[in-house]
């Protein structure tokens, strides 16, 4: 039956909502505490539009302009868009840190950026110039120093023709200096606002120095000024010439490069100069992960030892920690409680430190197990594919299956007692009892958790990364991988963050491709489990 519809008038609306006024409003110095709160906020959005603007960053105006509106279209009006007041902030931070997170991911896995290919065209050019000069015979010779601002260095020099001071950071053109120091011999000894290094400051930081390069102007193919002592400067010319017109690099060769569609300057027969700049790529990256042989081989026996390593991480543990939980409920033992004690210690420790622990524990010349358990054994627990792979399941064995423990205990414990004493009286067996009754039962709670933990060994990263950092290292192959990575510290490594060449394009297309398999596994594993529900 339906509810019958009331229509209010427009004085009856303004009734309730002054009786809305008076229910949910609590004075003055809430509101004052409010517009101030709002007025900061306002303020922050306004100086990152403004930084947006001069950074020409067009999505990110528009993202904040957007939220400017909701914030205020949402707290200023008093005692309206209640559930938004209170929704407003989690939406907020779920659009930051998950969904702007995903979409930047997706965003890097269609371009190329990494090594060589890590910001705009136009700062490709200028670092290709500047990482191609030669000093120009008979230049002048500048009287410079090398100071610092803003915490970066700043090369700083006294023209010698007009006798004013310049500075400026690698890269960036030369603007004057008011008010510097000058010694008699016209050498510098302050400017305001910098901070001059000391002599041994500059030796300490000698190949920072030698690699500062500044524009005299803003002309693409004027000459560069650089130092290796600090005291004197000099000109530099580029060797390669920039067209802006022709968009090309001419070397004193005579041979050009042109820009190739694909985030670099290439000749006709395929030389390449460096660095380049990022571009979309299309799916070029994940081609490269599923048809590169240099990829694809280490690619493919990561993935399979990551379905491996999850797969048995998970049929051990549980194994484990269900024969524990039944052998510890059987109410004829004595001490249950301080055995179920000692079976979660491991679950006490943190996860990275027992890590750690059994890496010393494995070494093959001087840990535990080698020296004192197996009395003097050899075994290259960690440096030996095969071993360390078993090393891996052994040690995450040990952490896993308290786990395991705590929740089959729990989900024995609420199988009814009176299902169990109907078994025995129709003469079942104990095996019998286990399979056909207890276990079917037990699934129905444990098996999501038994899919969460597949997943959560899918990408169990630190374990990995502090017990055997992946390796051994894979042979003959430029990617960075080992026999007992996961595809999520693989991703990791080919990022950079491990060391080696970045190449963030990839190791984003890497990570969707996890999230597709995660996905999946876990769609097709819930949805499997609810076969089980039919059991209650």
């Amino acid at each position: 039956m339906s509810t019958p519809q009331t229509t209010l008038s427009g004085a009856e609306r303004e009734q309730a909502v002054t009786r809305a006024q008076s229910t949910y409003s609590a004075g003055p110095l809430p509101w004052i505490i409010k517009i101030v709160v709002l007025g900061l906020l306002d303020a922050f959005l306004v100086m990152g539009a403004i930084t947006a603007v001069a950074s020409g960053a067009w999505w990110i105006l528009a993202a904040i302009i957007t939220l400017l509106v909701l914030l205020n279209g949402i707290y200023l009006p008093p005692n309206r868009f209640l559930p938004a007041k209170y929704l407003f902030p989690g939406l907020v931070f779920l659009s930051i840190f998950s969904i702007g997170v995903i979409g930047y991911t997706v965003y890097i896995a269609f371009t190329n950026y990494g090594d060589g290919h890590n910001s705009s065209k136009d700062d490709a050019i200028t670092s290709i110039q500047a990482n191609n000069t030669t000093r120009v015979p008979g230049s002048k010779a500048y009287k410079s120093t090398v100071a610092l601002k803003d915490g970066k260095l700043q090369l700083v020099i006294v023209d010698p023709a007009t006798k004013k001071v310049r500075a400026a950071a690698d890269q960036e053109v030369l603007t004057d200096v008011e008010g510097a120091e000058l010694s008699s011999i016209g050498g510098i000894k302050a400017v305001p606002g910098y901070e001059v290094l000391s002599f041994s400051d500059v030796t300490k930081r000698t190949k920072e120095i030698a690699a500062l390069k500044v524009k005299l102007d803003e002309d693409p193919n004027s000459a560069f000024i650089r130092t290796t002592t600090g005291s004197a400067s000099y000109e530099y010319k580029s060797t390669l010439t920039y067209d802006p017109a022709k968009d090309t690099f001419t070397d004193a060769k005579g041979a050009v490069y042109h820009d190739s569609g694909k985030g670099s300057f290439v000749t006709d027969d395929g030389k390449r100069i460096e660095p380049g700049w990022k571009v979309g790529v299309g799916f070029e990256n994940f081609k490269r992960a599923f048809t590169n042989p240099d990829i694809r081989g280490p690619f493919l026996k990561v993935t399979a030892w990551t379905f491996a390593f999850a797969f048995l991480s998970v049929a051990s543990t549980f194994a484990l920690g269900l024969f524990l939980a039944i052998m510890f409920n059987e109410p004829r033992m004595r001490g249950q409680k301080i055995y179920r004690v000692l079976m979660i210690l491991p679950y006490a420790f943190p996860g990275f430190l027992s890590a750690l622990v059994w890496a010393g524990l494995l070494n093959q010349e001087f840990g535990f197990i080698n020296e004192v358990l197996l009395g003097g054994a050899r075994i290259p627990w960690l440096t030996d594919p095969v071993w360390a792979k078993v090393a891996v399941l052994l040690v995450n064995l040990w952490l896993g299956f308290p786990y395991m423990f705590l929740v089959a205990t729990g989900a024995l414990q609420s199988i009814p007692d009176d299902v169990l004493e109907a078994a025995r009286m129709d003469g079942a067996s104990t095996w019998q009892t286990f399979r056909q009754i207890k276990l079917p039962l037990l699934m129905v709670p444990l098996a999501p958790l038994l899919i969460s933990s597949f997943a959560f060994n899918f990408n169990n990263f630190v374990l990995i990364y502090l017990l055997t950092n992946g390796g051994p290292q894979f042979q003959g192959t430029s990617l960075t991988a080992g026999h007992t990575d996961l595809l999520i510290s693989m991703v990791f490594k080919v990022a950079g963050f491990g060391g080696g060449n970045h190449d963030y394009g990839l190791a984003s297309a890497f990570a969707i491709i996890i999230f597709f398999i995660i996905g999946g596994i876990s769609y097709l594993g819930f949805r499997q489990t609810k076969t089980l529900e039919n059991l209650n």
